[in-house]
């Protein structure tokens, strides 16, 4: 801990800052940042609910095991690359300028918006989708900018009397985004869904004009630093590939709903761990690391980030969950047809996103004056029951109960968030902002794609016990032979969950249309009707789900644990008594 200077010469030095920027640049910072978190979080949430109106314009088939391959990186590619670059790019914004690599990110979000649209009307099939993959993976790039600098530059615009609550807003515009991406995605799914990818690029390019004409470098740089070329490139390529392992983990292997046996998942996974032992060798040694191992002394960071971490495997893959099991079972459940489904799930999630947008600004504004310590373990116990609570819900659930569950989430998720991330950029110094907002970054990226892959495999797992029979009992009790209905049995559950999801009746695939002709009209039209398919997976998705929100249950009561130990309110350099 440094020595510390009383808040009276801190605020005298936030008057300095005033009079030379400004007394509006902080909003301008605000408003600016705001837009990009606003931007980046519609790009997630609008492409997760649009995916089977994409799916199905491309014309692929989501039951072919390659097919499934695209789907999972389409959906998660842009993740995991802004996870791999995020620390490398507040690294290097504390050498050459957060202002200036945030506008570049704008700039590249920006250009893949544009190309992915253009893409999306010209290619189609499996080159399509490759050339959306790619283009994803550009916007990641962007992405990673944003996310690496936008904090930090918040956390430079205003005084620490005022950055919780900065961070809360900010955070409203990222749920906000993420809200009316699920709004505007799923109502251009049911119409058109190549706007989909068009309709970031107006904010993309105010947002960068903007941020070239308004924001200003007003944090000290690092001075005489060098990169760390040899940490990055193991950092980047140990992390690069074990997201790719966990990703293929959940794509069934030789038979197994899961793919834990699939060499190429446990080899990668070894084979980046085996990378990144001589990345932290490098640098506990370097006199130039990227990655600030010592900023870990610091208490208040520390526990921030593990809590951060555990909370973001506690939730990260929640959202994906609720969109499947609306998606896929409870909405089609009431006879929905499934060009609808997508924006019907949209709007049956508004109370989850709702409780975060509420919450969010006032434990922002209250971070200002009290430790993070409250707040933000009180959000995860929070959390922590509402997950047990949701547990108890039947696949056809009443769907007022859910949105009583969902919106106590969303207050748990927003009573952690910005309290946390102000608490951990707060207790670094100032010249250290871009790698603290980086590694804060990655930390919570990385765990989001971790909790994808954890809950994944838990769900099929739990579904893979009583799948088979659920099909095979079904099928039977409604005419289909036996010896068809064990082959339709055979289904892999992951492709099951996933045709659900992506609106595929996959009755009409699974079962020869010869045995479909066979049956009365009644019963054929029932077995390929709306309801039959979802009815068949209703029981076996909630006996993984269970187990799902049991885990996201434990992720929340010991990030909780972790966030109590963080110790009283810290700022560095300031006395903090």
């Amino acid at each position: 801990m440094v020595s510390g200077v009383s808040e009276d010469d801190l605020e005298k030095l936030e008057m300095e800052k005033e009079s030379k920027y400004g007394k509006h640049y902080k909003w301008i910072a605000l408003s600016n940042t705001t837009l990009g978190a606003l931007m980046a979080a519609m790009n997630g949430s609008i492409l997760l609910i649009a995916l089977p109106a994409i799916f199905r314009g491309l014309n692929i088939n989501p039951l072919s095991a390659i097919n499934f391959s695209l789907l999972l990186w389409l959906l998660l590619g842009y993740n995991i690359v802004t996870a791999v670059f995020t620390v490398t790019v507040g690294r290097l914004s504390d050498m050459f300028g957060r202002v200036r690599l945030y506008d570049l990110g704008f700039l590249i979000f920006t250009i893949g918006s544009i190309a992915l649209y253009i893409s999306s009307l010209y290619i189609t099939g499996v080159n399509g989708a490759l050339s959306l993959i790619v283009l994803r993976l550009l916007q990641g790039i962007g992405g990673a900018f944003l996310f690496a600098n936008g904090t930090a530059i918040l956390t430079d615009a205003f005084p620490h009397t005022m950055r919780g609550r900065a961070m809360g807003f900010n955070q409203i515009a990222a749920v906000g985004g993420g809200l009316l991406g699920l709004i505007v995605g799923g109502l251009l799914a049911s119409i058109d869904w190549h706007p989909v990818f068009l309709i970031n690029v107006p904010f993309g390019i105010i947002g960068t004009i903007w941020a070239y004409l308004k924001l200003h470098e007003i944090a000290s740089m690092e001075k005489n630093q060098k990169f760390d070329i040899s940490g990055n490139i193991l950092f980047a390529l140990g992390v690069l590939i074990i997201l790719i392992g966990l990703t293929y983990s959940i794509v069934g292997y030789n038979g197994s709903p899961m793919g834990w046996g699939n060499p190429f998942v446990y080899g990668s996974i070894i084979l980046g761990v085996l990378l990144l032992i001589p990345f932290a060798y490098i640098e506990l040694k370097s006199k130039y690391p990227m990655f600030k191992l010592q900023l870990s002394k610091i208490r208040a960071f520390l526990a921030g980030n593990i809590s951060l971490m555990l909370a973001g495997l506690a939730r990260g893959g929640l959202q994906f969950m609720l969109i499947i099991w609306l998606d896929g079972i409870w909405i089609p459940l009431h006879g929905v047809h499934f060009i609808k489904t997508p924006f019907d799930a949209a709007i049956d999630l508004i109370p989850f996103v709702l409780g975060f947008m509420i919450f969010g600004p006032i434990s922002g504004y209250l971070s200002d004056k009290y430790s993070a310590r409250i707040l933000s373990t009180a959000g995860m116990l929070i959390e922590f029951v509402g997950f047990l609570v949701l547990a108890t819900l039947p696949a056809d659930f009443t769907y007022v109960l859910f949105a009583v569950i969902t919106f106590t989430l969303g207050m748990g998720q927003g009573l952690f968030a910005a309290p946390n991330t102000t608490a951990i950029m707060n207790s670094v110094p100032e010249y250290n902002r871009g790698s603290a907002s980086g590694m804060r970054a990655t930390f919570m990226n990385t765990s989001f794609i971790f909790s994808i892959a954890i809950f994944f495999s838990i769900l099929i797992l739990g579904m893979s016990i009583n799948l088979s029979s659920a099909f095979y009992n079904n099928l039977t009790s409604v005419g289909i032979p036996a010896n068809v209905a064990l082959n339709v049995s055979h289904i892999p559950p992951t492709e099951a969950l996933f045709s659900a999801f992506l609106g595929y009746n996959s009755m009409k695939i699974l079962i020869p249309n010869s045995t479909l002709a066979a049956l009365p009209n009644s019963t054929a039209a029932k077995v390929t009707g709306l309801s039959f398919f979802p009815h068949i997976l209703s029981k076996p998705f909630i006996d993984g789900m269970k187990y799902v929100l049991y885990t996201g249950a434990g992720m929340a009561l010991i990030a909780a644990i972790v966030s109590s130990l963080r110790g009283k309110r810290y700022i560095y350099g300031m006395d903090n008594k």
